[in-house]
């Protein structure tokens, strides 16, 4: 199995940018996709991006559109999140998550691997 570790949470102001890492250990040498998402309090869990094994194929959700970026460094483990012109709106904590295979899903139910999750604040 991977084991995931979300960084680069914090608190940025409206039209800030932050990067969230995502490392991987464990099993890495199998191929696995890797996605994004987030969740505020009493909400549901949100699709924020998805990247295959390779980096053939990424997917985003509505919101994250052509703000934010996923790529993958798979010599060193790594999935990376940009985030640029945050908005309050953005404002969730940011989980990675895992399935073996090379395709991705915007529903949690896939994945089968989750890190813990890493908090980002937007003010206005």
């Amino acid at each position: 199995q991977v084991q995931l570790v979300e960084s680069g949470g914090g608190s940025v102001q409206a039209g800030g940018s932050l990067r969230l890492p995502c490392a991987a250990s464990g099993r890495t040498d199998s191929g696995y996709s890797v996605a994004w998402f987030r969740q505020d309090p009493g909400k549901v869990r949100e699709f924020v991006a998805a990247i295959t094994w390779k980096g053939v194929n990424t997917g985003y959700g509505g919101s994250s559109k052509g703000r934010f970026a996923i790529s993958r460094d798979n010599a060193k483990n790594t999935v990376s999140l940009q985030m640029n012109n945050l908005t309050p709106e953005d404002t969730a904590v940011y989980y990675c998550a895992a399935i073996y295979g090379n395709s991705w899903y915007g529903s949690p139910e896939r994945y089968d691997y989750w890190g813990q999750g890493t908090q980002v604040t937007v003010s206005s």
